[in-house]
């Protein structure tokens, strides 16, 4: 072949390569980027309703921008978004989300917990069974036989040998009229030896002796622990000075310290069992003495009193034991675990399961709690699925998608509510702003509520009621209360009235700062 000819043909090939590289990589190219025009074209044709701050997601925006809240852009609210949770306001939780959050679920039963509530106590002395002996008349401490503060004694037992000479001398004197022979004079003066305070057997001591007794034993008139002793020897003492102070030994108290919200399941005379570490092999019984009507107010507890027998005087002062109280049976309720309830300080919040994945926040009304069980009165119903794990992290996505909670009616509703739930009350006031959602209304005092003036949002209960309003104007509108949230129901524009009355002049004008204005929608 020429060299021309190989010229020509290495040409050509050139050309082929050049023509087949640009034909597959304009087919390359067109079929990439269908895919990302077919994936793009939905997301150019999803409506933005609103722009929100996730931090504040109830404040809306109609552009987007920065956040006046945080430094950090506005999210927007597509259409679509609330038309998937038009059915079911709520919060969805992926599988692999709720396994990452441990999340656990309980059902709602219907039974009766146990009253039972469980504590701990201490021993102390019974401060019922308390004995004081004092002198009965002035003297000297002649002798104290060998006591102490401490010592156990039994009824009878000798604490010091006292002399009187008062009593001496009336004992002298006694003696010496019964041997004139006048009985009568004799009867008088032995009532004297009794008024002065002598014993009854010390007066037959001496009357059968015949001689006076210038020593007398004082002794214990209860047996039990000597507590106090004031008394030694040598010393002086007078009328009515407390020599010792004995507590006896055979019931003990135990004290208990319960917290207030416990208060209401105790009463007197309720039964108890008791466990002490010093007797591991015994179950004492006792029942509760006294429920003290003062509460500690550094530990908001109640004291409560529980009298045991205390045979061979085993119970002591400052032992420790378990105690449990047991109450009366209850009737069956709807329970849940007390782990699910999330208690804000003004309401209780549990997570019901609508669907699988897909988490609703329900006011409840609580009620007892035993055992770590709570009886819920209100908002939930046996055999309803609620979160008893995780339920922390899902109330705050529920915050920030701005998911509230309402309190679920059972399905036989009593009269008086629903009475309640139709109440309307009647206000007049100044439109501040309002959107397609509510109003905001700076309106005058509302008597049946107890409402002063102030400026607060309302919800509409038919957008339609906004038509013809606009901001400064000024209305008259009805509402009820649904829960937390204020509806109105009716409004219309105000008969004209002059704009210097005294109430006028005492409210700020639409659009300024009212500083004492409450944005919660309650007084």
């Amino acid at each position: 072949m020429s060299k021309t000819h190989t010229i020509a043909a290495t040409a050509a090939l050139l050309a082929l390569g050049g023509a087949g590289g640009w034909g597959l990589s304009y087919w390359a190219g067109s079929h990439a980027t269908a895919p990302a025009v077919a994936a793009s074209a939905p997301a150019a044709q999803r409506q933005v309703l609103y722009w929100y701050d996730p931090m504040v997601p109830t404040q809306r925006f109609d552009k987007p921008g920065k956040s006046p809240f945080m430094d950090m852009e506005l999210v927007p609210r597509y259409a679509d978004e609330d038309a998937s949770k038009a059915g079911a306001a709520g919060v969805s939780v992926s599988p692999q989300a709720m396994q990452a959050l441990g999340l656990r679920l309980a059902t709602a039963e219907r039974r009766a917990i146990g009253s039972a509530i469980e504590t701990v106590a201490t021993v102390k002395l019974n401060e019922r069974d308390v004995s004081i002996v004092q002198a009965r008349a002035a003297g000297f401490v002649e002798r104290v036989h060998g006591r102490a503060p401490g010592d156990v004694i039994a009824a009878g037992a000798p604490l010091a040998d006292l002399f009187h000479p008062e009593w001496l001398a009336a004992q002298q004197e006694y003696l010496a009229v019964r041997a004139t022979g006048d009985a009568t004079l004799a009867a008088a003066t032995r009532q004297r030896l009794v008024l002065l305070g002598m014993p009854p057997a010390l007066v037959e001591r001496v009357v059968a002796g015949g001689q006076p007794v210038a020593v007398t034993t004082v002794t214990a008139p209860t047996g039990g622990l000597i507590s106090e002793l004031m008394v030694r020897t040598g010393m002086t003492v007078d009328a009515g000075m407390t020599l010792a102070r004995i507590n006896g030994l055979g019931t003990v108290w135990l004290e208990a310290a319960l917290p207030e919200v416990q208060a209401a399941g105790i009463a007197t005379g309720q039964a108890a069992t008791v466990r002490l570490a010093a007797l591991p092999d015994q179950v004492l019984r006792g029942k509760v003495a006294a429920v003290l009507p003062e509460v500690n107010a550094e530990t908001r507890t109640l004291r409560v009193r529980i009298e045991l027998p205390n045979p061979g005087q085993r119970l002591r002062a400052g032992m420790f034991a378990q105690v449990s109280l047991q109450g009366a049976a209850a009737a069956a309720a709807v329970v849940l675990p007390a782990e699910a309830v999330i208690r804000t300080g003004k309401r209780a919040l549990v997570y019901l399961q609508e669907a699988p994945g897909r988490y609703r926040p329900v006011e409840v009304e609580l009620g007892p709690e035993a055992d770590g069980w709570v009886v819920i009165h209100r908002g939930i119903a046996a055999g309803q699925q609620v979160v008893a794990s995780g339920q922390f992290l899902i109330d705050s996505e529920a915050s920030m998608q701005g998911v509230m909670a309402r309190a679920d009616l059972p399905a036989a509703v009593p009269a008086t509510a629903q009475a309640a739930a139709t109440v309307e009350y009647t206000a007049s006031g100044v439109v501040v702003e309002m959107d397609k959602d509510g109003i905001t209304l700076d309106h005058g005092p509302v008597p049946a509520l107890k409402w002063p003036a102030m400026t607060m949002p309302f919800q509409w209960a038919q957008p339609a009621l906004a038509q013809g309003l606009k901001v400064g104007q000024r209305v008259e509108f009805s509402f009820r209360q649904q829960g937390d949230e204020h509806i109105v129901t009716r409004i219309q524009p105000a008969a004209a009235r002059p704009a210097t009355t005294a109430s006028a002049a005492a409210r700020p004008a639409p659009g300024a700062v009212d500083h004492s204005a409450h944005t919660g929608g309650k007084p």
